[in-house]
């Protein structure tokens, strides 16, 4: 049975959104590959392929064919994208520039000086070098997307300026040819360089708006140190490569470094800065054993750590993954839109035929020239570009502005969805509380710690861990030990017996509660605490309460998220009893206790058919079946594996405020896609009437194709701008 790899290659020489479709749909065509997504934003494509049947060399000949590459280098694409993206956007800002400084003269000359003489071949000499060399990439892409029978943003550059300055160098040469007719001859070569020139700013506008978006992932790389301290076999240490660090390999960590990789304390201890990752303040103490991510900051102290996850396996590059994949990764709104981009190129070609033809017929005196100038004009307003990037760029900031508040989202569609979230589903353990059971209460009747922290150290029950955490830790030999399943422990100290565990052991041993003691016990237990009693053969010495505490964010999460009108349900495979008094603790009304994984994933089904977007909120393996069954799934970052594979959104911190703010940021999100798309598609509604002439007979109006370039450059820089709103959004 075949297994399909996903991988993003970075893809170059793309220069709009109907490019980003050429290159979808040439990959589409390759067998093996099983899907495709070209994002235009990013510059990336995302590939899901049977690498039994096709391999990248394949995918980038492929992609070559029409004029663009793709680069296969898994170990340095980043820098070959980015060196080729730098010269890239050197070269078209040093053509902006000089098509800019040559158009000047000659929208002068065109505007005010056309009677000057010889206006007409300064301003062909002038226009030439900008239409057709600094302008060559335009009807070199133009030309090669012919070759394939498609058409693109290029496409319509390149027909709108080579047709007005061939028309004007034939007016130039030929205007005898007008005259004759009863004609004057136009030129329009401040037209075409002014086209080329506004296009061009307009794109260097992009690149740069386009670098902003990046920013997220750039920060995220950026954590990870160039180089480590890798400590040798003989004790030597020396400076390496971060991209030469093995598994167990033992590494140093001074005072204020970065940690390289993900391992384990074998030596040393220190505070960590470990924010990145859980999005807590307060620095935690790392001890022999205890593990290390890559990205924290070591604070004062320094130790060794052993290396047991390194390069694509850490957690920071699942992270930096993550984002990668959501950020090139299409909405479902996105598809659409690029299906209509797809047709747009080829539909503005026929409409300025149509254009040409109706002048030609109705147009009256100067018809030909009318023609001509309308039908340029509608090639040069047309702009997919501004509906390519309506959707991916919003969908950029806003996963980059969603990893900045320790949100990281796995694909586009989760983003778009989340906003019409009308359930949630909240498991409890690990999401509403701390996932750890904590010593709440120490009630001594006489005190005896060093006795209860000898029986309690040497049992393995998950209590008496949280017991023994909270006691002073002292060595006293007990005479013997014994655990009792399902009751406690016991063990003999001064032979005297003492002995840890549940009322039931108590019973066993004729041991008698007092009633006052009984009475706190029961109050402990109405507030879902587990009771621990500690005593000797003859009355009970101490009292300890012991809960998983709900986290301190939790319950003003849920109030904020009824406040929104969006039902909350608690579902936990923990007693009725508990479950009930952590539902009153945080103001939750809908939970069922007692429930089995796949009972939690058949209740969000019956969510659904009841016509609900339901969100599932977990972090464990047993959480897992219901997030893949919800339509937007969150993973706690502190919970399992599997968990934070199976979900489309990840909290990179066990605040459950993270959760509204999630959906806050979808709501932005889809609010500035809205807007993207309602202003590209009113721009070309409008522009291409009026491109073609149709205030004409109104009131004499016809655009000039200079114009129509500003304006063209404009309405894509605008949803840019539009998009990189996002980030001053308050979440």
């Amino acid at each position: 049975m075949s297994t399909f790899v996903k991988e993003t290659f970075p893809v170059l020489e793309m220069t709009c959104a109907a490019c980003a479709v050429s290159v979808e749909s040439m990959l589409r065509s390759v067998a093996g590959v099983q899907q495709v997504g070209v994002n235009f934003a990013n510059k990336t494509a995302l590939v899901e392929y049977d690498p039994q049947q096709v391999t990248p060399q394949v995918l980038q000949k492929t992609v070559r064919s029409i004029g663009y590459d793709l680069v296969i280098d898994p170990q340095n694409s980043a820098a070959i994208a980015e060196e080729a993206e730098l010269k890239h956007y050197q070269a078209l800002r040093r053509r902006t520039i000089w098509s800019i400084l040559l158009s000047i003269p000659v929208v002068v000359i065109g505007m005010f000086f056309m009677n000057m003489p010889f206006a007409n071949y300064i301003m062909l000499v002038l226009s030439a070098p900008v239409v057709f060399y600094f302008g060559r990439p335009f009807f070199i892409n133009a030309f090669k997307q012919a070759r394939h029978q498609k058409a693109n943003m290029d496409t319509l550059v390149a027909l709108s300026t080579g047709i007005a300055w061939l028309f004007s160098a034939f007016n130039t040469f030929f205007m005898d040819f007008w005259h004759q007719r009863g004609v004057h001859a136009h030129v329009y070569f401040e037209a075409a360089a002014v086209v080329i020139a506004f296009v061009s700013l307009g794109k260097w506008l992009e690149e740069k708006a386009r670098s902003n978006t990046s920013s997220a992932i750039k920060k995220l790389v950026g954590l990870q140190p160039n180089t480590v301290w890798l400590v040798n076999r003989d004790g030597s240490i020396t400076e390496t490569p971060v991209t030469q660090v093995q598994v167990n390999d033992v590494l140093l960590v001074k005072p204020g470094e970065k940690i390289p990789v993900d391992g384990k304390v074998t030596d040393g201890e220190s505070y960590v800065d470990e924010s990145m990752i859980t999005g807590e303040p307060l620095a935690v103490l790392k001890k022999s054993g205890e593990a290390v991510f890559a990205g924290t900051i070591n604070q004062k102290g320094s130790f060794r750590f052993r290396a047991e996850k390194v390069a694509g396996d850490t957690l920071l590059a699942r992270i930096i993954r993550m984002v990668q994949e959501a950020q090139g990764s299409k909405a479902p709104v996105q598809r659409l839109v690029d299906r209509i981009a797809g047709i747009f190129v080829p539909v503005v070609i026929s409409i300025s035929l149509l254009t040409f033809i109706s002048w030609m017929v109705w147009g009256g005196d100067n018809a030909f020239t009318h023609a001509l100038l309308t039908s340029v004009t509608v090639l040069v307003i047309a702009c997919p570009c501004a509906l390519g990037l309506a959707t991916p760029t919003a969908i950029m900031v806003g996963v980059g502005k969603g990893a900045e508040h320790n949100i990281l989202i796995k694909d586009a569609e989760s983003l778009e969805q989340a906003h019409k979230v009308n359930a949630i589903l909240l498991d409890k353990t690990g999401t509403i509380t701390e996932g750890k059971p904590v010593v709440t209460d120490l009630i001594w009747v006489k005190e005896l710690p060093d006795v209860l922290y000898a029986l309690e150290s040497r049992s393995e029950h998950p209590l008496a861990e949280a017991i023994a955490a909270h006691l002073p830790a002292s060595e006293i030999p007990l005479q013997s030990f014994e655990s009792i399943t399902g009751q406690g422990v016991t063990g003999r100290y001064n032979n005297e017996l003492y002995m840890a565990g549940s009322k039931k052991l108590l019973d066993a041993h004729q041991v008698v509660i007092d009633p006052a003691l009984a009475a706190r016990a029961g109050q402990l237990q109405e507030n879902a605490k587990t009771v621990i009693y500690f005593a000797n053969s003859k009355q009970v010495l101490a009292m300890v309460a012991i809960a998983d505490q709900v986290k301190p964010g939790s319950q003003k999460a849920i109030a904020i998220l009824q406040q929104r009108g969006i039902e909350v349900y608690m579902l936990t495979g923990d007693n009725a009893h508990t479950a009930a008094a952590v539902a009153r603790q945080v103001g939750i009304t809908h939970y069922k206790a007692e429930v089995l994984p796949s009972q939690k994933a058949e209740f969000a089904k019956e969510l659904q058919q009841q016509g609900k977007m339901v969100a599932m909120v977990g972090d464990g393996i047993n959480d897992s079946q219901a997030l893949a069954q919800a339509d937007v799934s969150i993973a706690m970052g502190k919970g399992s594996d599997i968990a934070m594979d199976v979900a489309k959104m990840t909290l990179i911190t066990s605040d459950l405020n993270s959760v509204p703010r999630a959906l806050q940021l979808s709501r932005k999100t889809v609010q500035a896609i809205r807007q993207n798309l309602f202003w590209a598609f009113i721009y070309n509604l409008i522009g291409i009437p009026v491109a073609a002439g149709i205030l004409y007979p109104l009131n004499g109006f016809l655009l000039n194709p200079m114009i129509a370039g500003a304006a063209m450059a404009l309405s894509s820089v605008s949803v840019v701008a539009n998009s990189l709103r996002l980030k001053m959004t308050k979440l």
